[in-house]
């Protein structure tokens, strides 16, 4: 519908606890039916950001709606149109995976009157159980489940009401590279099907491969807002990598730089990648072609964008 709002709209959006000021004023907009990466250093406010837009907190100013729904005046609304998945699955291991889903659907009224209601349970839980390919497991105990499989339960829990937006918080804390692949094609398949997905994640890789936008957070602002390679381009397309002869020139030349491995004593800096800006680069680094031992030149890369944004006297505009 050309018509529909946003699924997220914040404007203004503040928050302190104590004398620690979480957001300061900060603006958001995600269209419908896509993957919106919420990225920012430990701290940063992306949890606060999901309690409030999720209803669980209340902004001390600013205002924001969900699917069209203001989630301090028409909370109710609000929450039957969202769902929210934390770092942490909060499913029963006690009870197999239908019996989560079935106890999960009849809460949630997903259909029908009340006299039909379990029967409309045990079909969506079946519909969900295939879906997230666990029809096999449906009848063990979840605490038998591996680290992946409780991950896509949870999520599956949390879509029985069918909402329109779905978040998750760290979503792939704590699950191996298996278990990150498998919930990555659950999101994947959200998105095909118009659910909208608010995603905040530390793993760039993972905002890199999902997310149509990407937003970065540092010290409760949204430093930057676009796609992947609006950002990368944004920050530099080339990054020159330099190892340094030893520890006197890394330290001399470390607060220029916008990545910085100490151990290897590597530093990085953006750079268009072409010929004569290389050697300008390298000429103004090492003017008597003693600090640098080696260098090589790589396509920027989302952890790039990252390090030079979230630098702490790093302030940019908002958008792209």
């Amino acid at each position: 519908m050309p018509d529909a709002p946003p699924a997220i709209e914040a404007v203004g959006l503040r928050k302190t606890y104590g004398k620690r000021e979480v957001l300061r004023g900060l603006d958001l907009t995600v269209p419908r039916g896509t993957v919106h990466a919420l990225l920012g250093p430990n701290g940063a406010g992306k949890t606060t950001i999901v309690r409030i837009l999720a209803t669980l907190t209340e902004a001390d100013a600013g205002t924001a709606k969900v699917a069209g729904y203001d989630v301090r005046t028409e909370r109710a609304r609000a929450r039957r149109a969202i769902s929210l998945t934390g770092q942490f699955a909060a499913v029963d291991e006690m009870q197999t995976a239908a019996e989560n889903l079935r106890m999960m659907a009849r809460l949630a009224r997903t259909s029908g009157p009340a006299r039909t209601s379990r029967a409309a349970a045990r079909a969506r839980a079946a519909e969900l159980l295939d879906r997230f390919d666990l029809a096999a497991a449906t009848d063990r105990l979840v605490k038998t489940y591996s680290g992946g499989m409780r991950r896509r339960l949870d999520l599956a829990a949390s879509l029985v009401g069918q909402p329109d937006v779905v978040f998750l918080d760290e979503p792939t804390t704590g699950l191996d590279p298996r278990g990150r692949q498998e919930l990555w094609s659950v999101v994947r398949e959200l998105a095909a099907r118009g659910t909208t997905v608010f995603l905040t994640t530390q793993y760039l890789e993972e905002a890199d491969r999902l997310a149509d936008r990407i937003a970065v957070l540092h010290g409760g602002e949204l430093v930057a807002q676009g796609t992947s390679e609006e950002l990368k381009s944004r920050v530099a397309g080339h990054r020159l990598d330099v190892v340094l002869a030893d520890p006197a020139a890394y330290l001399r030349l470390a607060p220029r730089a916008a990545y910085s491995e100490p151990e290897t004593r590597t530093l990085g800096f953006p750079t268009d990648g072409g010929a004569p800006q290389v050697r300008a680069l390298l000429d103004a680094l090492d003017p008597d072609g003693t600090a640098i031992e080696r260098f090589s030149l790589h396509t920027a890369t989302l952890d790039d964008v990252f390090l030079t944004l979230t630098k702490p006297a790093h302030r940019e505009p908002n958008h792209v």
